[in-house]
């Protein structure tokens, strides 16, 4: 692997496969397509400015101070010898005629293209300026963060979706005073249910976290004051925006590429266009055994479409490889780990029973199918549902 910064340009004037992005989708479409004997070399390019690293511990074990925010290596390894990375470089257009990349310094061709630019944290819209507000994405993200929190006595988190949970377990670890402010009336609730927002929330008030439901961030002055739709007013030393991400595809929007929202569309084998695949949050793919094109916002699953958008770029229509695998994550607060499988849909009911020790929820659509599972300490259910949901099995047969 040979590394280059922003100052620097591509090697060549032509690769055999260029990727965008150097996340889990890219890192992974790099290693598949070199292994199923890909011609190289071969180009990624990423606005990040560090190597290729492991998001999940940002939000946990780096912000709760039991990792250093180094970046450990995507499944502990680096780059393939014939990759060759550009870091803090953005890709501005594409030219599906000419196959061609280019930066505002740059035009480099292809023969391949993977796009896998990931998503990007949304700003807080309520936040004035000069506000000093930190979002966690990048690495780069969790250094300011922690240098954020050694610094800091009390801390603001918005938002309760997996990031802001996981967050305000994590600093709250730290000895922070943390309060956690979300509109919804449990911390994902809307996700995952009213039953299992219960027990998310209790979770969070043992580890030291006040959690403020139904609340709003009317605005955020200068520099840390914020103010909610009750009339209350808070100014913690740190305040952090978890409020959704944004795909990273909108570069894209004026190509003939089919694009919805910054999501790139592909068919079940992850192709894009011609010559062009399409892996991970930046995609709504067309899923094997769903029969739809669906999105997923999960490390494992960008891994795991990386793979399968690299093998193909390298083989014979004959070899292709379809997306099949049913989505899934892993989500720890504090001492407690979530398994959660769903198609992404939403659902219409939602089963709740307890285990010992944990709890299983099966949830499912108007029609009866069952369309997710979430777990706690309880494996079995967790490998139950997948298999159930692989089946397209009915959510009477998942609670029975």
């Amino acid at each position: 692997m040979t590394v280059s910064d922003a100052s620097s340009s591509p090697s060549r004037e032509r690769y055999p496969l260029v990727v965008i992005g150097s996340g889990a989708a890219g890192v992974s479409a790099a290693r598949a397509y070199i292994d199923a004997g890909g011609p190289g070399p071969v180009l990624m390019v990423t606005e990040d400015v560090d190597r290729p690293y492991e998001r999940p511990p940002l939000s946990k074990e780096v912000l709760s101070g039991e990792k250093e925010p180094t970046g450990d290596p995507i499944n502990g390894e680096g780059l393939p010898d014939s990759v060759e990375l550009l870091l803090a470089t953005s890709v501005t257009t594409v030219s599906m005629a000419q196959q061609t990349v280019a930066s505002h310094r740059w035009s480099v061709g292809y023969e391949r293209l993977i796009v896998a630019t990931g998503a990007h944290s949304n700003p807080l819209p309520t936040a004035q300026d000069g506000a000093d507000i930190h979002l966690l994405r990048s690495l780069d993200d969790a250094r300011a963060v922690v240098n954020a929190a050694r610094a800091s006595n009390t801390a603001l988190v918005i938002g309760s979706g997996f990031i802001g949970c996981e967050a305000a377990a994590s600093l709250a670890g730290r000895g922070i005073d943390v309060t956690l402010v979300t509109p919804e009336h449990g911390p994902q609730e809307q996700r995952l249910g009213a039953a299992a927002s219960s027990r998310i929330k209790a979770w969070l008030e043992a580890a030291g976290v006040t959690v403020r439901t139904g609340r709003r961030v009317e605005s955020v002055k200068a520099p840390r004051t914020a103010e909610l739709d009750d009339g209350s007013t808070l100014n913690p030393d740190l305040i952090l925006a978890a409020v959704g991400v944004s795909p990273g595809g909108t570069f894209l929007d004026d190509s003939p590429l089919e694009v919805q929202d910054g999501r790139i569309m592909t068919d079940q084998h992850l192709r894009a266009g011609p010559n062009v695949w399409g892996a991970g949050d930046c995609a709504l793919a067309q899923h094997a055994v769903a029969g739809r094109p669906i999105m997923v916002e999960h490390w494992g699953d960008a891994l795991a479409m990386g793979e399968i958008a690299g093998h193909n770029a390298a083989v014979e229509q004959s070899d292709l490889t379809p997306w099949d695998a049913v989505p899934g994550f892993w989500s720890i607060i504090g001492d407690h780990t979530l398994k959660y499988s769903a198609w992404g849909d939403g659902y219409s009911n939602a089963e709740f029973r307890e285990r010992p020790d944990g709890f299983v929820v099966w949830y499912g659509d108007d029609r009866g199918e069952l369309v997710g599972v979430l777990t706690y300490n309880s494996d079995d259910d967790y490998e139950r549902g997948q298999h159930l949901l692989e089946q397209r099995a009915s959510l009477s047969h998942a609670v029975g």
